[in-house]
């Protein structure tokens, strides 16, 4: 891996010890500068999980990508500046559903710092924009809100953020800590691909985390979030969406 080609693309200029603070810094600076996108998927074009194909696609073409793509890619990128980052895997929460996905329905990292374990997600689009410590039934905060990790069973634990709307906390996503390889991921990487009961290849969105908020582009709209303050445009043809792409995620397809 080139490192200074990564750190360029993703504009970050810090320290480069494995600290926390260097972890906390570097997720920031994943988010805001590499957007959550499914593009590929909708023209035709094969994700594989091979490390180089994923550092040509988001690194040289300055391209986003999906869970699968974004924690992988950025799970060696953490490795080989010395932090001890696991793969793990994780079962997301589907609200129509009242359940979670299928194993490895979702990719995260497990990042020992400090002695302590923290979570390390930068491809699930809105969430937490800093390393969640692994603390058992404490609030954790965030610049993404409050979160709550918990037992689920004998093999998962359970991520959850608190709704203002609700008053409750509402599930994200539960995960296993058990140590997983890129390639254990392939199946359910084709399967988001490929099936119609994915979400993912029901419509397109590109998304990317801002420091005050979120610019999210859908088939038919914009939708950015600033400062608690959220406002819509409509996306009305091809031509306009491939503009907005350009004009917001610097993307040129």
């Amino acid at each position: 891996m080139d490192k200074s080609d990564y750190l360029a693309r993703i504009k970050y200029v810090g320290e480069l010890s494995p600290s926390l603070r260097c972890l906390s810094a570097l997720q920031e600076a994943h988010l805001c500068a590499v957007p959550f996108e499914n593009l590929d998927i909708h023209r035709g074009a094969r994700i594989v999980l091979n490390p180089g194909r994923l550092f040509q696609k988001i690194v040289t073409l300055k391209r986003g990508g999906f869970c699968y793509e974004l924690n992988g890619l950025f799970h060696w990128l953490l490795q080989e500046l010395g932090f001890q980052a696991t793969l793990a895997m994780g079962r997301v929460y589907d609200r129509d559903k009242r359940g979670y996905g299928p194993e490895f329905d979702h990719m995260l990292n497990l990042v020992e710092v400090d002695e302590r374990t923290w979570i390390v997600d930068v491809g699930f689009g809105d969430f937490s924009m800093h390393p969640l410590e692994f603390r058992l039934h404490h609030p954790l905060a965030d610049i993404g809100g409050q979160f709550l990790i918990e037992e689920e069973d004998l093999e998962y634990f359970k991520v959850s953020r608190f709704s203002q709307k609700e008053k409750r906390y509402l599930p994200e996503y539960i995960f296993s800590t058990k140590e997983r390889r890129l390639s254990d991921f392939a199946g359910m990487c084709l399967y988001h691909q490929t099936s119609p009961d994915s979400h993912f290849t029901q419509k397109k969105v590109c998304s990317i985390a801002t420091l005050t908020g979120r610019i999210t582009l859908t088939d038919d709209r914009l939708i950015v979030t600033d400062n608690g303050r959220r406002t819509e445009s409509p996306v009305r043809n091809e031509q306009e969406f491939i503009r907005t792409l350009a004009t917001h995620f610097n993307i040129t397809l």
